[in-house]
């Protein structure tokens, strides 16, 4: 059997379609997810798309600010590295309600940061995210723009980010690597994982999705004036599964003497707007999803997408699916399970 990889929030979104690849490349793997914004449904898929090695799977429920737990997974378990994808997510939530995202994101982390030292495993891959890019001046967005968030969320990624470069200069024996995703989408091809929000979506695809499978009546399209080719705003939009590849290169990667605390970018390179991908995933659906025009939110930026180059030359990394091959895997996931993982409606 290969080495153990700890996956905190690996019942999520991207952590579901992370597992999977880390079965199938041979890793042992435990996850911890206090399932708070995920189903265990996802980890029983999981396992079962993972054939054989699904018998390499163990879940485990447990928040990460339970220190007495996670010292006793730890206790039990010799961890290779760890990918840290556990966290609250929701911008506007995290607007409404700073101190909790603040407590889950910052404190869980340290708390597994800590136990992490205590049993000598330093080897981590973190989840963070371009909204540390605040409102970027140009695009695309390089490893070494100038950081800044420009909400709660945002800064939990940033301070976490902060705290590893912190501890690597503290003690050079951590190997750290962040990435920071832009906007991920799409799903598994065989529709049987993908992503499932709890209550109303934050993310444009999820949205969309519900309107296609008629839980919702309308995507609210915040913003038609911005200065853009269609006025919506642009994003750098990746394929869930390219994503779960980039974890898998980062794990690889960490095994290098060179790594110390290194940072990548996780897009394609190429901004597409709202109504673009509205348009391909009606094409892939079938579906019209009808528009309301609201204003811009607060806070939204205009045009991102990132500069994927330092990741292709040093984790020989690259998206290889298109926004077409994105709605098509996402449409095939809502059609076949239009309530996500719950079995029937009353999942809202």
């Amino acid at each position: 059997m290969g080495k153990t990889i700890l996956v905190t929030g690996g019942a999520g979104y991207i952590g579901s379609h992370t597992v999977l690849q880390c079965l199938l490349g041979g890793f042992s793997t435990v996850v911890v997810d206090n399932l708070d914004n995920s189903s265990e449904v996802a980890i029983d898929r999981v396992r079962e798309l993972a054939g054989d090695s699904g018998k390499n799977l163990s879940f485990h429920k447990i928040d990460l600010r339970d220190k007495p737990a996670l010292e006793k997974l730890f206790t039990s378990t010799k961890f290779e590295a760890v990918i840290h994808f556990a966290g609250l997510k929701a911008v506007g939530e995290s607007v409404q309600k700073p101190l909790l995202y603040y407590n889950n994101n910052i404190v869980g982390t340290i708390t597994l940061l800590e136990v992490m030292a205590a049993h000598g495993c330093k080897k981590i891959v973190f989840s963070s995210s371009a909204t540390v890019y605040g409102w970027p001046k140009v695009v695309p967005c390089t490893e070494e723009f100038p950081l800044a968030a420009a909400n709660p969320y945002g800064r939990t990624k940033l301070y976490i980010e902060e705290i590893c470069r912190d501890i690597y200069r503290s003690d050079s024996e951590w190997k750290i690597i962040l990435l920071r995703y832009f906007n991920p989408v799409g799903a598994h091809r065989s529709g049987y994982i993908g992503e499932d929000p709890h209550g109303i979506p934050n993310n444009l695809m999820p949205f969309v999705q519900q309107v296609a499978v008629g839980r919702r009546p309308a995507l609210t399209v915040f913003g038609n004036d911005y200065n853009t080719k269609d006025g919506t705003g642009v994003r750098d939009y990746v394929h869930v599964d390219d994503l779960a590849h980039g974890h898998i290169a980062a794990l690889n990667k960490l095994e290098a003497p060179s790594i110390g605390c290194e940072v990548y970018n996780l897009g394609t390179g190429k901004g597409t707007s709202v109504l673009e991908m509205v348009a391909a995933f009606e094409k892939a659906s079938g579906k019209k999803i009808p528009l309301v025009i609201a204003g811009r939110r607060p806070g939204d930026a205009e045009v991102v997408y990132a500069s994927t180059d330092k990741a292709e030359r040093e984790l020989n990394w690259k998206a290889k699916y298109n926004i077409d091959d994105m709605c098509r895997d996402q449409w095939n996931w809502a059609s076949k399970n239009p309530y996500g993982y719950a079995p029937h409606a009353n999942s809202d």
